[in-house]
């Protein structure tokens, strides 16, 4: 499972420096016994990053579909406030310290669970949660959502995930879902918003989930410091040496600047 998940990860890289050709978007939507191969045609979602603190030029042909099946990459861009999420598909071991910087800087994060995630690391998400923190739903086997059609197996990839994370806190997990790789379609985001969910993509990311390249801590502060922006929706993987080393850093110089970080409960 490791090495699948880290395998599906390094896909990532594509679609944050890639130029996609998405498809248009459609004015009527299917139903869930009836879809056509546009409907179901997986989409990368993608950004293009500037460095004037500005928001990025995001796949725009994706953004009539994120607002019809409530789906997010940015807050309000008028506001000074941002939205720190991590991505979980295994442990590497530098969660813990990442949850001590979150503590001392009393900033608050959403974190993205796989299911084997949640089976290995039940102290983690229990720390997570009474520190107030946000556990989310990231797919029990890290799968391209846009690739399955099949609503029941779609719907097992949420359920499998909910109910291990009731067994570990006894409560409901929060309704907010990141898609494997950022793929998706005009299907798979239908039939997420149908399970309650919220999409949550994201407007600032760099290549940190490689974790035999590292970037460097200063590469690493310069791509964060020079493309945050109003309303961002960072994601930073927590297997990331180099975040770890340089979150608390980041998190003083942006509260330095004004920027007040807040949950995704806004959505």
């Amino acid at each position: 499972m490791k090495k699948s998940i880290i395998a599906s990860l390094l896909i990532l890289t594509t679609s944050l420096s890639t130029n996609f050709v998405p498809i248009q978007s459609k004015t009527s939507y299917i139903t869930t016994n009836n879809f056509t191969n546009s409907n179901t045609q997986e989409l990368d979602w993608y950004i293009v990053p500037n460095k004037e603190n500005k928001p990025p030029e995001p796949n725009k042909n994706a953004i009539p579909i994120l607002n019809n099946f409530s789906g997010y990459y940015l807050g309000d861009t008028e506001k000074k406030v941002l939205y720190l999420t991590f991505d979980e598909g295994y442990e590497n071991g530098y969660t813990s310290k990442i949850l001590d910087i979150l503590k001392k800087q009393n900033v608050p994060a959403a974190f993205f669970v796989v299911k084997p995630y949640l089976k290995t690391n039940k102290d983690l998400i229990l720390r997570m949660v009474n520190e107030g923190h946000l556990v989310c739903n990231h797919s029990s086997s890290h799968p391209s959502m846009a690739k399955i059609t099949d609503p029941n197996k779609f719907k097992k990839e949420f359920t499998d995930v909910e109910e291990e994370y009731k067994k570990i806190t006894n409560s409901d997990m929060p309704k907010y879902f990141r898609p494997p790789m950022g793929k998706f379609s005009e299907y798979s985001m239908k039939l997420t918003n149908e399970l309650g969910y919220k999409s949550i993509f994201w407007s600032l990311a760099y290549k940190d989930f490689d974790v035999k390249n590292q970037p460097s801590k200063e590469t690493a502060k310069d791509k964060i410091l020079s493309r945050i922006h109003n309303g961002s929706i960072i994601l930073l993987h927590a297997v990331s040496k180099t975040n770890t080393e340089i979150l608390e850093e980041i998190l003083i110089e942006l509260k330095s600047q004004g920027y007040e970080f807040r949950t995704l409960t806004d959505f």
